[in-house]
């Protein structure tokens, strides 16, 4: 699994012009990609990881502070645009592969103690954020 994780202070997803998921303050934003090797195993890894990863104000991590987390899926964060000019896909795994991963990734997210909020799979979304620092990180797992 690949995650961009962006620290925010708030964000948003609207979904058809209504906002479907949403975090206040200070949290993270999270895109998450699947890849067909991926499993329940990885993707409990990515969440202890996300609600432990220090890179909150202070050096802090969202299980320390209690703060949210945004997941939404985004299956480009696996394609391949280093020949021609259209990026390919095949290293992304199919929604019915993708699907219950990123929803296992929450689940594991919640039950460690996280408030989180989701984007709709599958959905064209429009996601809003005020990226704090700015701050950005990949963590692959």
């Amino acid at each position: 699994m690949r995650a961009v994780v962006q620290r925010v202070d708030g964000a948003e997803v609207v979904v058809d012009g209504r906002t479907v998921g949403e975090i206040v303050g200070q949290g993270l934003c999270v895109l998450v990609g699947v890849t067909h090797d991926d499993t329940a195993a990885t993707a409990a890894q990515l969440a202890r990881k996300l609600w432990t990863v220090r890179i909150l104000e202070g050096e802090k991590s969202c299980s320390d502070l209690g703060a949210p987390l945004l997941v939404i899926s985004q299956f480009t964060l696996y394609g391949d645009a280093r020949k021609g000019r259209r990026p390919t896909w095949n290293a992304a795994a199919p929604g019915p592969v993708a699907e219950p991963l990123v929803d296992e990734v929450v689940a594991q997210l919640r039950e460690l103690g996280a408030e989180v909020a989701t984007g709709r799979f599958g959905a064209e979304m429009k996601v809003s954020l005020t990226n704090d620092g700015p701050f950005t990180v990949l963590l692959e797992v």
